[in-house]
């Protein structure tokens, strides 16, 4: 894959990331989860992103690609309550014990970026999660500090003098964080993922849907039937279960300021597929403008924020 730079980072990413939540929560075989994980990055796919809450998510990446250390940009994510770390959430004890445990479970020396998983705006202000990250920055434990969430705690966020990278939700069904928060992050030249890009599938029967985040799918779906969208209207004229993926990752990826967009499966033929689409490039712009009319024109009163 074709990588570009990673805002002020420095470094150069892919397009797509692996998201491995659900290698983690689901508990997937430890060696398949092993070859997918080595899959990914034989193909080109070098930005890995984890969580603390994620169970064994960081375990299963530290005994599998630990060794190819040097190979991918490695994110992770503290400060919420998480199974194996007794402190306080979002205190500085709970981050510090938080990153030392990471290390420790991802067999690494570093981790590149470390984010705040999801804290409110208040967490922010007050100041004490945001310096625990900086001390651990510059004690050389994490490289970049930054933030995963979304609304005005990602727009605050984006203001911080210490953060460098925001994570937050950017799909077909889920766009206001495009005017929110992308457009500081583009002035400040942040690094930025985009979570959840296909909007958890949302254009499949609720039951059909993948994950295990099913809150977000029902919101998703709901989104998408107001927003009357059909890919064979914007020239996409294979079978559904083609055309949607490619339109919503591909959509996502279009969005100024995005650099990778997070893609969590444990199916090697559904990370083959979203290579694939990846390496397609950007939507046509009239179709990125389609999609972008589509969602303000349903979301009439801009109630439909940021999924966190």
């Amino acid at each position: 894959m074709q990588s570009k730079p990673f805002g002020i980072t420095g470094f150069s990413v892919s397009p797509l990331g692996f998201g491995s939540a659900p290698i983690g929560i689901l508990q997937t075989e430890r060696d398949a989860a092993g070859k997918l994980l080595n899959l990914l990055l034989d193909e080109g796919v070098n930005l890995i992103d984890t969580a603390a809450r994620y169970e064994d998510s960081e375990e299963v990446i530290g005994q599998s690609i630990g060794h190819r250390r040097g190979e991918f940009v490695l994110v992770s994510k503290c400060g919420s309550s998480a199974p194996h770390v007794d402190a306080p959430e979002w205190s500085a004890e709970m981050i510090e014990k938080t990153i030392d445990a990471a290390l420790k479970r991802l067999r690494t020396d570093h981790v590149d970026v470390m984010l705040l998983h999801s804290c409110g705006k208040d967490v922010l202000e007050r100041g004490e999660a945001v310096g625990a990250l900086a001390r651990a920055r510059d004690a050389g434990k994490i490289r970049f500090a930054g933030y995963s969430g979304d609304n005005d705690a990602a727009a605050c966020a984006a203001t911080l003098p210490d953060v460098a990278v925001i994570e937050t939700s950017i799909s077909i069904a889920d766009q206001s964080n495009i005017d929110a928060v992308l457009p500081t992050c583009r002035r400040r030249n942040f690094g930025v993922l985009a979570k959840r890009p296909i909007a958890n599938a949302a254009w499949k029967q609720r039951d059909d849907q993948p994950g295990f985040y099913k809150d977000y799918a029902t919101t998703y779906t709901d989104r998408l039937k107001q927003m009357n969208l059909n890919p064979a209207d914007l020239g996409f004229t294979g079978p559904p279960e083609q055309a949607w993926p490619e339109l919503a990752l591909r959509f996502t990826l279009s969005i100024p300021g995005v650099h990778t967009a997070i893609i969590g499966t444990t199916k090697p033929d559904n990370a083959r597929a979203n290579i694939a689409i990846a390496d397609k490039g950007p939507l046509p712009p009239a179709v990125v403008e389609h999609i972008r009319a589509a969602f303000a024109n349903a979301d009439s009163t801009g109630s439909w924020t940021g999924q966190t």
